[in-house]
């Protein structure tokens, strides 16, 4: 029976959940080709994954926490690794479009899905911006490195405000600008083919980043490491807040539901699989440039830009080896760019699809099979931010959506079990119900050491969302049309679960 929305209370239409059945229908014009293998798959999640974390966030992270930021790695991939599993679960049991958003709107309600919504938008716009700024320092290094020029101060930094109301630093980070844009072309093209090249940059990232940590370790200082807990069990929560973002990666595996083989086996192993190889690599990068380099390397801000390169260069002497880095960033960090846009694309697809923003949002080429338009508008908005807004500003406003995030698929996959206990689940998640508390806990705990400014950026954030859905979204969405006022009033799915 068709309703809408003012056949419903208010309330019960900010409650009512997505059917899971609803995930079966076909839509005409609005669906993606699945082509992506489980390989490619994990691949997304280790591009999206290793460079934001280990190339330059270090500089962000040291300062904070001391040496002790091998232990601010090891919370936030503690934290990551309790998520991972919940989103395993959730991935196996609704294999679609939207990551987290979707996962919300099934288990825990339209509002929540909204406020997600906001969180993961937040999440990967912020993101992308904040890598594509980290990527053209690491470019700027390798045209001094290769041909002895580089770009010019006011066209490869961000204007940074100043005490004084006036702007410093440069007129326009140009390099991140043009990153966004070719990311943007190469998406335009297809998800295969984006899969494709990933793989080949995040093969030769890995390679790069090991040959840093081989380098680094032979220049091991013990002295490095002393007063290793100088900055606190604060400085460390800090540090593992900034820390976080870098672990986008994992939702961006969740992002490709509906482009995977056999989705239902190939997500979970490729969310796993990528966190085991980015958590190693995280820790080894970590701890060679801390033995090769003083906490006083990575409070000086100058080192912030291409710092594992200079720390090469200092450490050999020559710079053969750090110009390999530094092109090694420039192709990887690539593939951070690529990925998060990628995601941040595929999570408006779903939220079109489900009314809450304009249907313009999941119009598909049907040549390419790839939301155009959606590309665009994200490309678009992602290529200001990383050309006028300086990386200092975006880490924080990064993880506060990671976190926000991760929280809500844990807490889903409580509600699930009970909401939807026969729901088919190929992977289930070990040590319920213990696993995904102990997720929650994992998260407030980093939540806590954000800075207050990065909550009000929060709350902003979301009171303009919340703004959209109760002006456009509530009256637009697609379940007033397609779900029957006995599935609205009463969601818990058991019903349909018989049906599936």
């Amino acid at each position: 029976m068709e309703v809408t929305e003012m056949s419903l209370p208010l309330a019960q239409q900010l409650r009512r959940r997505k059917p899971i059945v609803f995930q079966h229908r076909h839509h005409e014009g609005e669906e993606l080709a699945r082509n992506l293998t489980t390989f490619q798959l994990m691949m997304f999640g280790v591009g999206a994954t290793v460079g934001t974390g280990v190339f330059f966030v270090l500089g962000e992270a040291v300062p904070k926490a001391g040496p002790a930021v091998l232990v601010s790695f090891l919370v936030a991939g503690l934290a990551a690794g309790l998520s991972a599993l919940c989103y395993a679960e959730m991935a196996s049991a609704i294999p679609v479009s939207g990551s987290t958003y979707s996962y919300a709107y099934h288990a825990l309600g339209e509002l929540v899905a909204v406020v997600i919504a906001g969180c993961v938008l937040l999440e990967y716009g912020v993101a992308t911006g904040a890598v594509a700024v980290g990527w053209s320092g690491y470019f700027n290094e390798l045209l001094h490195e290769t041909i002895g020029w580089q770009l010019p101060r006011a066209l490869s930094i961000s204007p940074i405000p100043g005490t004084d109301g006036v702007a410093t630093g440069g007129l326009i980070n140009l390099p991140a600008v043009v990153l966004v844009l070719l990311c943007m072309l190469l998406l335009i093209r297809g998800a295969s083919e984006s899969a494709k090249i990933n793989a080949i940059m995040v093969l030769i990232k890995l390679g790069v980043l090991l040959l840093f940590s081989v380098i680094g370790f032979t220049a091991f200082n013990a002295d490095h490491f002393s007063n290793f807990f100088g900055k606190g069990f604060a400085g460390i929560s800090a540090a593992a807040g900034t820390i976080f973002f870098s672990f986008i990666g994992l939702d961006a595996v969740a992002t490709a539901g509906e482009e995977v083989k056999d989705p239902q086996k190939a997500l979970p192993r490729a969310i796993i699989g990528a966190l085991t190889i980015v958590s190693g690599i995280y820790l080894a990068v970590a701890a060679a440039g801390l033995a090769a380099k003083p906490v006083s390397f990575f409070e000086d801000s100058e080192n912030s830009e291409a710092g594992l390169a200079l720390i090469l260069k200092e450490i050999t002497g020559n710079e053969v080896w750090s110009t390999v880095l530094a092109a090694g960033a420039v192709i990887s960090i690539f593939s951070v760019t690529l990925v998060t846009l990628y995601g941040q694309t595929r999570i408006l697809f779903a939220i079109g699809r489900d009314g809450l923003i304009p249907k313009r949002f999941l119009e598909v080429n049907p040549k390419t099979m790839t939301p155009t338009f959606n590309t665009i508008v994200v490309s678009i908005v992602v290529a200001l931010i990383g050309g006028f807004v300086p990386a200092d500003y975006l880490w924080d406003t990064v993880s506060i959506g990671t976190l926000m995030a991760f929280s809500m698929v844990a807490i889903g996959i409580m509600v699930m079990r009970r909401t939807h206990p026969n729901l088919e689940r190929p992977f289930k998640i070990p040590g319920y119900p213990v696993t995904p508390i102990l997720t929650v806990v994992a998260c407030l705990y980093i939540l806590y050491g954000l800075a207050a400014i990065t909550w009000v950026i929060f709350a902003v954030w979301i009171s303009i969302v919340l703004t959209f859905y109760f002006a456009y979204g509530r009256r637009h969405a697609t379940l007033n049309h397609y779900v029957d006022e006995e599935e609205i009033a009463e969601p818990s799915g058991r019903r349909r679960e018989g049906e599936e």
